[in-house]
């Protein structure tokens, strides 16, 4: 059964966090690191990763973690309507079990309750994440040519998404 958890503390967690993002960067994931990716590596990402605006959750199948997500408040005083979705990943081995989707409605769900109306995120264009922020309901607000390096040495695009989730607190909208 999946289990889904923030973390408010990495330590306990930093060798299963490494063991997951390794094989996930490794597999192609475009998350900002580029394959090979080594476990030491991996353990100094994660040392820096919770920060007060940075929520981390967890998705555990089995008590083993294979899946993560970051919701990024941002601070900025004209932004503390919004937040973005950062490096969800999941393990190769636990893809196509609802493990991304289950982390998407939790982060979401957060945002809220966070009073973030205004959710943005980013991908590489043409990877299957793309079907998932759509079938979400995130709406492609562009592209950038060029954005990020991957592992063949390629410039990739990136696809920017945002979307409008309700709060009752609120701002009116220049789109209402």
């Amino acid at each position: 059964m999946l289990k889904i958890e923030e973390l408010e503390t990495i330590e306990t967690h930093i060798d299963s966090l490494s063991e997951l993002l390794v094989p996930v960067v490794d597999d192609g994931a475009s998350i900002g690191f580029l394959p090979p990716m080594n476990l030491s590596d991996a353990r100094h990402y994660w040392q820096t990763v919770l920060t007060p605006n940075v929520i981390l959750f967890v998705a555990k199948l089995n008590n083993e973690i294979v899946g993560t997500i970051q919701l990024h408040l941002c601070t900025k005083q004209n932004g503390l309507h919004r937040a973005e979705i950062a490096k969800l990943m999941t393990s190769p081995n636990a893809r196509r079990k609802g493990v991304a989707r289950s982390l998407m409605k939790v982060a979401e769900e957060r945002a809220i309750n966070e009073g973030r109306t205004l959710l943005v995120l980013d991908t590489r264009e043409g990877d299957p994440s793309n079907l998932l922020y759509q079938s979400l309901g995130y709406i492609q607000a562009g592209k950038i040519p060029n954005f990020a390096l991957s592992g063949e040495r390629v410039l990739n695009t990136t696809v920017i998404y945002y979307k409008i989730v309700d709060s009752i607190d609120s701002p009116k909208s220049d789109l209402q």
